[in-house]
């Protein structure tokens, strides 16, 4: 089965979340007998790179207009490459990607992740709403992330026909394992109990919600990762007078699993639907921390599971975020016990293997139409 992936960014060095879905996916896929392309735009396009798991080609990104990557050559690309597949895959949203397929989709199979809806740009999305119905009304499968995003999405309702869900899963023997010298080092430099929040630091996210919740607090704050909001973000931190916060920046994938080892708990605050999943959850359930999020009817609330692999606060919340930290901070055995179910559910609903087999069968049944 030769399958094209076609997503905006895609680069050896990029791991945002639908990156890490795609790097992990095609791992999985692959073992099950595809043969993965992936195509996406860069500004500085790389030669094609060949791994064990896909084939990836970059096509040159023309322009960029509130986040969407443009391309000419793209097109030429998709509808050469398109042409080898047997299934193309999807990867929503993107708009262009859009118009790509119902310019060069070429009647092939097709499934499409529906990673998130559309929150922010509200005004743009009424002018993008009947290409983005076009779009999805001819592709043959929508597969949402987590029930619970397939129950709480209007656009997924309005394809229920065509929709199902396939929770995103993990392969740990992509990550690197722990260096027990430099978590022993990291927990003599923050202490040997702290939070950890992974992410991109992006408006959705919470992060102003839990600094505010730790104003005062007796334990430690990691704040891993970078993007837009890191330089307000700590300002606010600054002028908050939060010493026990420590931004971290982005680091590499061995110091990440690192702090994942040595942290006490991860804390997930995200507050909007634009945090369709939550890969740094799910990454701190598969290291069996317990884990704190926010309600928001997404994949955060179906990877942690209140009252089993840690707490579910209401969203945009600081005291309840505080509430949960101190809650976990004062009970280590109740600690324990939800992070070793996180651990437990992990195995069960969230690996790799799992996922690539449901897409396999996907696969088969698009074909099959």
């Amino acid at each position: 089965m030769k399958v094209l992936h076609f997503y905006k960014t895609f680069g050896p060095e990029q791991y945002g979340g639908v990156e890490m879905f795609i790097r992990h996916l095609t791992r999985a896929t692959a073992l099950q007998g595809c043969e993965n392309t992936v195509l996406s735009l860069a500004r500085e396009p790389m030669k094609p790179v060949t791994t064990s798991s896909f084939r990836l080609v970059q096509a040159k990104q023309d322009l960029q207009i509130a986040s969407t990557g443009f391309s000419w050559s793209a097109l030429g690309a998709f509808a050469q490459l398109a042409e080898q597949a047997d299934v193309i895959h999807y990867h929503f949203p993107w708009p262009f990607m859009d118009l790509v397929h119902l310019l060069e989709g070429r009647g092939k199979p097709s499934v499409v992740t529906y990673h998130s809806d559309i929150v922010r740009q509200k005004v743009l999305l009424q002018l993008y709403r009947p290409l983005m119905h076009a779009f999805l009304g001819r592709v043959d499968a929508i597969v949402a992330t987590s029930p619970n995003y397939l129950q709480s999405s209007a656009v997924l309702r309005r394809h229920a026909d065509r929709a199902c869900s396939i929770p995103i899963g993990l392969e740990q023997d992509l990550y690197p394992r722990p260096d027990p010298t430099h978590v022993a080092e990291l927990r003599q430099r923050y202490g040997e109990r702290f939070y950890l929040f992974v992410g991109v630091l992006r408006y959705y996210k919470g992060l102003h919600y839990l600094l505010d919740a730790m104003r005062d607090a007796p334990w430690p704050l990691l704040i891993v990762g970078a993007g837009p909001m890191e330089r307000q973000l700590m300002q606010l931190a600054a002028e908050s007078g939060l010493r026990n916060v420590h931004f971290l920046g982005q680091v590499d994938e061995q110091e990440k699993i690192n702090l994942m080892s040595a942290c006490y708990g991860v804390i997930f605050p995200s507050h909007l639907r634009s945090e369709a999943f939550g890969i740094g959850l799910l990454e701190g359930a598969m290291m069996g921390k317990p884990l704190i999020c926010s309600e928001i009817g997404t994949g955060t609330s179906f990877i942690n599971r209140h009252a089993e692999t840690g707490i579910v606060v209401p969203p945009a919340n600081a005291l309840a975020l505080r509430q949960a930290m101190q809650t976990l901070w004062d009970d280590p055995e109740l600690a324990e016990r939800y992070g070793q179910a996180a651990r437990s559910r992990f195995l069960n609903t969230f690996t790799a293997r799992g996922m690539g087999e449901a897409y396999t069968e996907m696969y088969a049944k698009v074909v099959r139409l």
